[in-house]
């Protein structure tokens, strides 16, 4: 017999947990009003000659009352009765105590895999964690409906980032507006930052700011190299006047002020990088960062800001040491790569830094590539225009912007009339959708399956609205150097943030995932098969969008569909499936589900292929997405890697691919880490299975992870075929 704890876990039914229940109760009571051995073991066999297959843990509470009245112990009933009632008012009010316990202890899988970028050993990540188990503890209590927080636990929906939301002024991921930041001063901790007059300083200001905003928030941030470019000028006019004064002739002014620029641009990187990998922010890890590269942001600084995506190329390429002093990939920052007509074309000026980039794409996994031409066909503003950005963080999307006509509503000191502004925007937050959960729950009746997908929706719609509501009692002063200082608005003390959650200025997501089981299931097809599985895919995808165009319209807020990057939740929403339905072959039987619109990892399938069939779904993701390629081992074979990344610039809107460059400090052996088939990670040179020696960079959800993940992830990562190798056919 099973039976099914208040939490919904399954365990084995145990006869020694009801002695030791009634044995307790015993003590408070007379020895004459006692149950006897014999009587303890008559309900024990009462209760297992029921025979059923499975009973809830409160059933099996009232029976033992029951039997105990039954035989008589009247007041032993009445102690069990309060000793239950008394565990439940425990239950009730403390919730936190043993999540915390095993924390510290090391000993939750939950906490310690939970993200692959973050130690739970470490106390700094300890103390956020803390915070987050009591944020959560207050969001399910008192803060979420209740429908709300069962759905979350089956499963059929993910309230991300439950562990913030107890705080009403956190948001997701942002555009850092560094631009105003720099060029008109900021202020951190009370401290006045004026303008820097040279590269050098600039970076070194910008990762104090990158450390500051993204400890004010939560997901990622993203900044673009094209807002320091103009601080290498300034550099470049210092070390002239120092040669002017000293008589030089103009070549020999022109070769030391080059020398020293370049050898600042290689300081200033370096101090970047080693700044935001080595700074730790209040949510206890390195900023969860992304950098953009993309000339077609300027084209008075053009010249500067490729001298700075050039340096920052090459020390990616090189990597980061790690306590052993070898050279290892880091996880941050994430790179964005943007391909343009300049820098795609063989014969355009700046091709060589592609090539560059390509280069370190096959060594380092990074950087990532956001096609201009595609990103202008598909994100066009209010007035018929297209445009091109980054994404904020690892793969949120804004909308275009619908706030030009509205004028500078976060009072930007560098806001352009009439021209749309992108840096300085967010996301408000996620929750997602399980769609293998729609289609299970359907029976396969498409009828049943669309009124439970609206259902569902519409408490997905309830809970964004929940996090919009949540932020909309916020000021500028719960966040200085977000509301009023120019990350993201430069508001006066005390103002309301509420006009910056509307009007287009910021989005929040309706996420997605599973798109691929939830096709299986309901037309027997991938929804690879360009026949009745893509259509219904496509479908159900265009159904989500119509939603969030409802939904904004009615409320004038930008709700938009987001390919969720699922990290520890494809392990939980897998096992949630698997605890409503069973076991299907083929659609539950693994640890994990598929991430957003992918093709299931475990599919053959071409890199170009993959890429154009994804390129489809892609577009109906425009809150969020990115597909990827598995590759292999590609540094001596770079003519491959820049065929997809003119694949990419022609076909998709952004992409990346997954290289492997692991090490092993055992044994010194670089190259791919491997996981045996009881999902534990090896050096396949000489055994080692210590993770503390190992270190292994995977694409998790859009970013590096390199402290190892749950046994869902961890078999996903496995069973994830090669869609571009080293053959020549």
């Amino acid at each position: 017999m099973k039976v099914v704890k208040r939490d919904g876990t399954i365990v084995d039914f145990c006869p020694d947990k009801i002695e030791s229940a009634i044995k307790r109760a015993n003590r408070d009571v007379t020895e004459e009003e006692q149950a006897s051995d014999i009587q303890i073991r008559n309900i024990i066999k009462y209760i297992e000659s029921l025979k059923k297959k499975r009973m809830l843990v409160e059933d099996i509470q009232d029976i033992i009352e029951e039997r105990l009245m039954y035989c008589g112990r009247y007041k032993l009933a009445r102690e069990y009765i309060t000793y239950r009632y008394t565990r439940a008012l425990v239950r009730k009010s403390n919730t936190t105590d043993m999540s915390i316990k095993e924390l510290i202890d090391g000993e939750n899988e939950y906490w310690n895999t939970e993200n692959s970028n973050k130690n739970a050993k470490v106390v700094t990540t300890q103390r956020d964690y803390l915070a987050g188990i009591t944020s959560t503890d207050i969001t399910r209590r008192f803060l979420l409906p209740q429908d709300i927080v069962k759905a979350h636990d089956e499963g059929i929906i993910h309230f991300h980032d439950a562990d913030y939301f107890a705080q009403n002024a956190l948001h997701n991921c942002d555009l850092i507006n560094l631009d105003d930041m720099l060029q008109n001063g900021t202020t951190m901790n009370g401290v006045m930052i004026e303008k820097p007059h040279r590269f050098l300083t600039a970076m070194t200001i910008a990762t104090q700011i990158i450390t500051a905003v993204t400890s004010a928030q939560y997901g990622g941030a993203t900044i673009t190299l094209t807002h320091l470019a103009p601080f290498v000028r300034e550099s470049k006019k210092r070390y002239e006047q120092v040669y002017k004064k000293r008589k030089l002739s103009k070549e020999q002014i022109d070769k030391f002020v080059m020398e020293d620029l370049k050898k600042e641009i290689v300081d200033g990187v370096q101090t970047f990088q080693y700044q935001v990998n080595s700074m730790t922010n209040t949510n206890g890890q390195a900023p969860f960062l992304s950098v953009c590269m993309y000339l077609g942001e300027t084209d008075e600084y053009k010249e500067e800001l490729a001298m700075i995506i050039e340096e920052f190329l090459n020390q990616r390429i090189l990597g980061m040491k790690n306590e052993k002093g070898v050279y290892v990939t880091p996880a941050f920052p994430k790179l964005l790569y943007i391909l343009e007509e300049d820098n795609i074309n063989p014969k355009g000026k700046y091709y060589y830094l592609t090539k560059l980039a390509a280069k370190c794409t096959a060594k380092r996994m990074v950087p990532d590539y956001i096609s201009e031409k595609i990103m202008k066909e598909l994100k066009k503003n209010e007035y018929g225009e297209g445009d091109c950005y980054p994404c904020m963080g690892c793969r949120s999307f804004l909308t275009p912007d619908r706030s030009i006509s509205l004028g500078n509503i976060a009072k930007a000191k560098n806001y352009k009339e009439g021209k749309g502004k992108y840096y300085g925007r967010f996301n408000q937050g996620v929750v997602t959708i399980s769609l293998p959960d729609v289609a299970l729950s359907s029976g396969k009746d498409m009828d049943l399956f669309w009124k439970i997908f609206d259902e569902r929706l519409d408490m997905c719609h309830r809970a964004l609205k929940l996090r919009h509501e949540r932020l909309s009692h916020a000021t500028s002063d719960v966040a200085p150097i977000l509301w009023q200082h120019g990350a993201l608005a430069r508001l006066d003390k005390g103002e309301s943030i509420h006009e910056l959650l509307h009007h287009g200025y910021s989005t929040i997501s309706l996420g997605y995932a599973g798109l691929y089981e939830c096709v299986k299931y309901m037309t027997g097809n991938s929804h690879t098969d360009n026949g009745k599985g893509k259509e219904f895919g496509l479908k159900v995808l265009q159904y989500m969008n119509d939603k969030c165009k409802e939904w904004k319209c009615e409320e004038d807020i930008d709700y938009s569909v987001y390919g969720t990057p699922i990290e520890s939740a494809t392990y939980k929403f897998a096992k949630c499936l698997r605890e409503r339905f069973g076991v299907i072959k083929g659609i539950t039987d693994r640890d994990y589900i598929t991430n957003s619109y992918h093709v299931p990892v475990f599919e053959e399938i071409d890199a170009f292929t993959k890429l154009k069939l994804e390129s489809e779904f892609q577009r109906l993701s425009p809150g969020g997405a990115i597909s990827y390629i598995e590759t292999a081992h590609l540094e001596n074979n770079l003519d491959s890697v820049m065929e997809v990344i003119k694949f990419i610039y022609n076909n998709i809107m952004y992409a990346e691919l997954n290289t492997k460059s692991d090490y092993c400090s055992e044994c010194g052996y670089s190259g791919e880490i491997l996981i045996d088939e009881n999902l534990e990670w090896y050096c396949p040179n000489c055994g080692n299975r210590d993770h503390a020696k190992l270190h292994v960079a995977r694409r998790t959800c859009g970013y590096i992870g390199s402290n190892f993940w749950n046994k869902g992830r961890t078999q996903e990562i496995k069973e994830r075929v090669i869609h571009l190798d080293n053959k020549d056919e």
